[in-house]
């Protein structure tokens, strides 16, 4: 099974110009941790909850700091064409719970959850992807 027929489409977005404030709010609203930083259709970052409130924080930012400031650039993201098996595994190794989903061309197809994993699929997927997940230490990463 690929990982476009358990993904979500429908992902609310920022972009790099605008204040972390409007990132947080996003997340408090829709009780979420993360949100995709794109620059039109293509993805140049995420933006997480720890990023503002603790590298934000601790760096002296304020709420009007631009996303792009507080944003990981590195992001690791999954090719709409993968296998539900290969994005786990990749979910897993990076201590994640969701993933961006792109295409050939970068662009932002949807993005992929543990609970998409556990909701859509029969096999052990989601298992796979929580085992990493739930393991101590490394490095935050998004």
């Amino acid at each position: 099974m690929k990982i476009s027929e358990v993904m979500t489409r429908e992902v609310q977005t920022i972009q790099p110009d605008q204040p972390v404030q409007e990132a947080a709010s996003f997340m408090l609203t829709a009780d979420a941790g993360s949100i995709p930083v794109t620059d039109g259709e293509r993805l140049v970052g995420m933006i997480t909850d720890r990023d503002i409130a603790v590298r934000g924080i601790a760096k002296g930012h304020g709420p009007d700091t631009p996303v792009r400031e507080l944003m990981t650039n590195d992001i690791i993201c999954a090719r709409i064409d993968q296998d539900i098996e290969e994005v786990a595994t990749k979910m897993s190794q990076a201590q994640v719970r969701r993933l961006p989903v792109i295409d050939e061309q970068d662009r932002l197809c949807g993005i992929v959850s543990l609970g998409d994993l556990a909701r859509e699929t029969s096999d052990d997927s989601a298992q796979q992807a929580l085992e990493g997940v739930v393991q101590p230490g490394g490095e935050h990463r998004q």
